[in-house]
């Protein structure tokens, strides 16, 4: 139970430190068919897990300067609302039901990140110029400073409110929704978009393990020690790693991973 527990850990942090977000959507099927953990158990698991992880991952960011604070608490504030509400979705669901949507869950984040690792879009316009070609929603000043208009605020407590259901709901952080909503709509640079991320996915996570505590449910302590170590090392060697990969490529192998775990679910499922 330890050494799986701890190289499930480890595939999690080469997750997160190679694209930046996604990594939680491995934990939950690692957890139920690796460990023998029931699903709405696994999601506890995961939240504590993946949170704790993504903390370490933010630092090394922040330090770096590769963090828009304000920005991210935005968006994480937005998030903590929502995820009880996907606690409380979760908690009147049957297992296989809950697993069956993780599956579709995972389907179309399999498909956006080959999409994406495709049709590679370049890095949004540097502040001061005039190029309004595929302008982002959210505008910034000459400084590089987000413009806290309306239409922006909208649009970004709708994805962080989206990225706190699914956090409570599944156990996930919500990286693969977060980071190309900031890169798309707010027109942040991806590394930077990238360390947000993961500071929206502590505090995200944070609220979701809160929720699911609140409602009575609880992760093994020993299980959540050895994912997070290793998980941590997994993302220290992930981020090394991905310095010197293709990002387009790195892209292509998470999905194809990603949607052969979600064949798996939908074939146990269905025959359960």
């Amino acid at each position: 139970m330890t050494a799986l527990s701890l190289a499930f850990g480890v595939l999690i942090g080469l997750s997160l430190g190679l694209t930046g977000g996604g990594g939680a959507i491995f934990a939950v099927p690692l957890l139920v068919y690796g460990l023998g953990v029931s699903a709405k158990d696994a999601v506890v698991t995961s939240l504590a897990a993946v949170g704790t992880i993504s903390a370490v991952g933010f630092l090394t960011y922040w330090r770096r300067g590769l963090v828009e604070p304000r920005t991210g608490l935005f968006f994480a504030i937005a998030g903590m609302l929502g995820a009880p509400a996907g606690t409380c979705i979760a908690s009147r669901m049957p297992e296989t039901v809950l697993l069956l949507l993780f599956a579709g869950l995972m389907a179309v984040v399999a498909v956006r990140l080959w999409r994406q690792a495709t049709n590679r879009r370049p890095e949004p316009s540097p502040a001061g110029t005039n190029d309004c070609r595929d302008a982002p929603t959210c505008q910034r000043d000459a400084t590089g400073e987000l413009i806290p208009t309306s239409r922006c605020a909208i649009l970004l407590v709708f994805v962080g409110v989206m990225a706190g259901v699914l956090s409570g709901l599944f156990g996930v952080g919500g990286g693969f929704i977060i980071v190309p909503a900031l890169v798309l709509f707010s027109g942040m640079q991806i590394h930077k978009a990238v360390g947000t991320s993961l500071l929206v996915i502590v505090l995200v996570s944070a609220a979701g393990l809160v929720s699911q505590w609140y409602a009575g449910r609880t992760a093994s302590a020993a299980v959540t020690l050895w994912f997070v170590l290793g998980g941590t090392a997994g993302l220290l060697a992930g981020q090394q790693i991905g310095r010197r990969l293709p990002a387009p490529v790195l892209q292509r192998v998470f999905a194809v991973a990603i949607l052969a775990v979600a064949l798996f679910l939908v074939f146990r499922n269905t025959l359960a």
